[in-house]
């Protein structure tokens, strides 16, 4: 069972994006959220990071260090990656379209 916290719930209150780098987005089918897939975490040289298991309403988090990084989302519906660049603290957002 993966321990990630619940992907649906906003930031913890006590998140400084002025230190911490947040990865977040929504994993889509057709402009739909797809919730329940798998969203894994690789590096700028594609090794696996981390993984989540995407909200009921698509949404996904990682805490992540400034950098490229490719989110590669696994569903029923498909699979799909976007690659983000984080070159720095903050809130970084993207969309991950599976088909």
């Amino acid at each position: 069972m993966c321990a990630a916290p619940d992907q649906a719930v906003a930031l913890p209150p006590n998140t400084d994006l002025n230190r911490e780098t947040v990865l977040t987005g929504r994993v889509l089918a057709g402009g739909q959220p797809v919730g329940g897939a798998f969203v894994r975490l690789l590096d700028g040289t594609g090794e696996f990071t981390a993984e989540v298991v995407a909200s009921a309403s698509g949404d996904f988090r990682f805490f992540a260090a400034p950098g490229t990084w490719t989110l590669r989302a696994l569903s029923r519906a498909g699979n799909g990656e976007t690659v983000l660049n984080a070159q720095a603290p903050g809130l970084h957002t993207t969309e991950v379209m599976v088909a």
